[in-house]
């Protein structure tokens, strides 16, 4: 008989073997496993009462909680879809993303509400707003019901709706090439096969305790609020980054894994804390986005005495689909050219097909020097963009999703990304869309013609940079822009330079040719992405 994999079952198996082991560990408070989900089916019920049941849309704006967890067992278990929305946007943008979800509930965390008032009148389908609670920020609101007592007169009793595998789970936005960001839906099944992927290739296990520096809103946090849930691990929940409170945790909790970002893992190795107060214990710090320079991976191997695991993924793959370690049969090979290794993309994981292709959709040679775009099929890829299926047609072709991301593959089954086909720009662990900058730029009436590029950044990897043609007779300075474009888009969205110029490097048929804009900011280096 075929039973339906559903993520949340994975928390039930864990409380029935666990129930006393610490689950989550957030500033003084602790939760067992058994703690846990008593408040989920208490969150459960007390948003079923409200009228979520199975395929209502659920938005949620937090930090790294343990509310923020519970919303998402608790949606899972009534059928419900979560929609996570970045917490660093602007007022605008939640505008958009919840009123495009069709969002009927609203949790929103203390600390953050401030950017939802704005526009609370405006988010015409929600019904009803949930304050979740935050360190020294009022715990009630006009307008907002309290979490605590949102929960606190239900009973612990399970409420589970019965659910298809290919029911949807999850909406999360991303931002897109279109500058309008677009919601990537994941199934229960596609949920699933990620997480079983992320315990396999990151060795979760029972004892390991992991740090959440890797926001949860971020493709579900990589899948690990799953992935180390089904195994009894412990969650260390970080609200912000804060190098020094890192340092503090990994040596007070005993923290065993880390995923993050390449900017926050950079943090770390620059923080004195970390070097006047070394650390014994083994950790993995697992991450992702562009590869590091060996001399990075060395550092935090031999200095940092840790593990670098580097993966490669993205929103619309739940996101891992590659993991790059050295090979048993590799492991004589020469220190830097294994670190080298260790800090490519790497291979397909477990229940992956992955291809680089060129244009006419065949293979490239496996020569580590041919380039092409990586595509990827398997169990793990997304349903499709929320409302959108011209995007969605666009990026799935023959059942294979086109990632966007350009590559060699070497005889060893290696990825490497050498460019990225699309107009995104990876700053910092977030995606910022090129074109949405452009846009806000066009709206300044002296502007004529502009192109935006990513440019290397040695904190944030890349950044963006602005190449702007002034109308004739009008004057800008680059300090007047940025602040112009500071009042249209978040800050981290914004232009960290800009050059003016004359006119812009054209096609024949018109196209910006923003290869040559690149040429000169990334002289010498191996790669087209940081």
């Amino acid at each position: 008989m075929h039973v339906p994999i559903r993520i949340d079952d994975v928390l039930r198996r864990t409380v029935r073997l666990y129930p006393d082991v610490t689950a989550v560990v957030e500033g003084d408070q602790r939760w067992t496993y058994s703690k846990l989900q008593e408040e989920i089916h208490q969150l459960a019920r007390a948003m079923n009462n409200l009228g979520v049941t199975k395929g209502t849309r659920v938005a949620v704006l937090s930090p790294n909680t343990t509310a923020m967890m519970e919303i998402y067992f608790a949606c899972f278990q009534l059928g419900a879809v979560v929609v996570p929305l970045n917490t660093r946007l602007l007022s605008l943008d939640y505008e958009y993303i919840v009123n495009h979800s069709g969002a009927e509930l609203f949790f929103v965390d203390a600390e953050l509400v401030h950017h939802i008032e704005p526009v609370k009148d405006q988010l015409h389908s929600v019904k009803n707003f949930v304050l979740t609670p935050a360190p020294n920020f009022p715990q009630q609101l006009e307008g907002w019901v309290s979490f605590q007592s949102f929960i606190e007169a239900e009973s612990t009793t399970p409420l589970i709706t019965p659910i298809e595998e290919t029911d949807y789970a999850t909406i999360l936005y991303t931002s897109g090439t279109t500058g309008k960001p677009k919601g990537v839906i994941h199934t229960h099944r596609t949920l699933y096969f990620n997480m079983i992927n992320t315990i396999i290739h990151l060795r979760a296990q029972d004892h390991d305790v992991l740090l959440h520096t890797l926001p949860i809103f971020h493709v579900n946090g990589w899948g690990t609020p799953f992935a180390f849930t089904a195994v009894g691990a412990k969650h260390v929940m970080l609200r912000k980054i804060d190098p020094v409170l890192i340092h503090h945790l990994i040596k007070t909790e005993g923290v065993s894994v880390a995923c993050m970002a390449p900017t926050v893992l950079n943090m770390l190795l620059n923080e004195p804390k970390f070097e006047t107060d070394k650390l014994n214990q083994p950790v993995r710090a697992v991450l992702a986005g562009s590869a590091p320079p060996p001399a990075f991976v060395r550092k935090v191997e031999q200095e940092f005495g840790w593990e670098f695991l580097q993966v490669y993924g993205m929103t619309e793959c739940a996101p891992f689909i590659t993991v790059s370690p050295v090979k048993n049969h590799l492991k004589s090979i020469e220190e830097n050219k294994k670190f080298r290794l260790k800090a490519k993309a790497g291979i397909p994981m477990l229940n992956v097909e992955l291809r680089v292709v060129d244009v006419d959709g065949e293979d490239v040679p496996a020569d580590g020097i041919s380039v092409g775009e990586i595509v990827a099929r398997g169990n793990m890829v997304m349903e499709g963009y929320w409302l959108q299926p011209e995007e969605t047609a666009r990026s799935i072709v023959n059942g294979w999703y086109y990632t966007g991301d350009m590559g060699t593959i070497d005889e060893e089954g290696y990825i490497d990304i050498v460019d990225r086909k699309k107009d995104i720009i990876i700053s910092g662990g977030e995606n910022i869309s090129s074109i949405e900058i452009e846009a806000a730029l066009y709206e300044h009436p002296a502007i004529l013609e502009t192109a935006v590029i990513a440019v290397p950044h040695e904190k944030w990897g890349e950044v963006p940079h602005a190449f702007v043609v002034v109308r004739s007779g009008q004057q800008l300075t680059e300090e007047a822009l940025v602040e112009f474009c500071r009042g249209h888009l978040p800050h981290f969205k914004c232009p960290k330079g800009i050059s003016f110029v004359s006119e812009l490097p054209k096609t024949g048929s018109g196209k910006i040719q923003k290869i040559h804009l690149r040429k000169d900011f990334w002289e010498g280096k191996e790669r087209l992405v940081n």
